[in-house]
């Protein structure tokens, strides 16, 4: 059995729609797994919101009843953690190392393909080599500068907008952007299996 985690930023309204999202298309495809979701900032015990709980319902998926904050038992518990964002992945991989091979944005396990991951790899590097070189002081050349822009031109955006107090329509959005991910998704773990 494989087992999912989404995260997001306050496990209010991304995250539970991945989350519900998933378990209504893994049961539809009778895929076995078990699913969850987080926030990196979650208040344990909020509701979800109330936009998020009424899409969940029209699609016919159970909400989560309320948010709770990453954890290290939540990391450990997983084989799969797909975050909303970029700087999500990083805060998950900051927080436990351990989680790094298992850790992707959720378009970016969808939909990346190798050559992107690879290039989202490299942008990854040569931040972290930048930011050591502005820590120690030292220049960034026009070069280093040129070598990011290029990357990040070529990497599409990995990231799901947070609908958070906006508009329902807005939610909406960003509920058809999660759902088409989560669908791929399942596709792909169904095609490992």
């Amino acid at each position: 059995m494989k087992r999912v985690l989404f995260v997001c930023t306050g496990n209010t309204c991304r995250s539970p729609m991945a989350e519900g999202f998933f378990r209504l298309f893994a049961e539809e495809s009778r895929l076995d797994v078990e699913v969850r979701s987080a926030g990196v900032s979650a208040v344990d015990g909020m509701q979800i919101s109330t936009n998020a709980a009424v899409i969940l319902r029209d699609k016919g998926a159970i909400p989560a009843v309320t948010s709770r904050e990453l954890s290290a038992e939540l990391t450990a518990w997983s084989d799969l953690i797909l975050t909303m964002t970029t700087s999500h992945k990083k805060e998950v991989i900051q927080q436990f190392p351990d989680a790094m091979d298992k850790t992707f944005t959720l378009k970016e396990f969808a939909w990346g393909d190798a050559i992107t991951r690879a290039k989202m790899e490299a942008r990854e590097q040569l931040i972290s080599e930048l930011q050591i070189k502005q820590a120690l002081q030292q220049p960034i050349t026009d070069a280093e500068r040129q070598q990011l822009a290029k990357l990040e031109k070529e990497i599409p955006d990995m990231d799901i907008l947070d609908p958070f107090g906006r508009h329902l329509a807005v939610y909406r959005d960003c509920a058809a952007e999660i759902e088409a991910s989560v669908k791929r998704t399942i596709d792909r773990i169904q095609d490992k299996l």
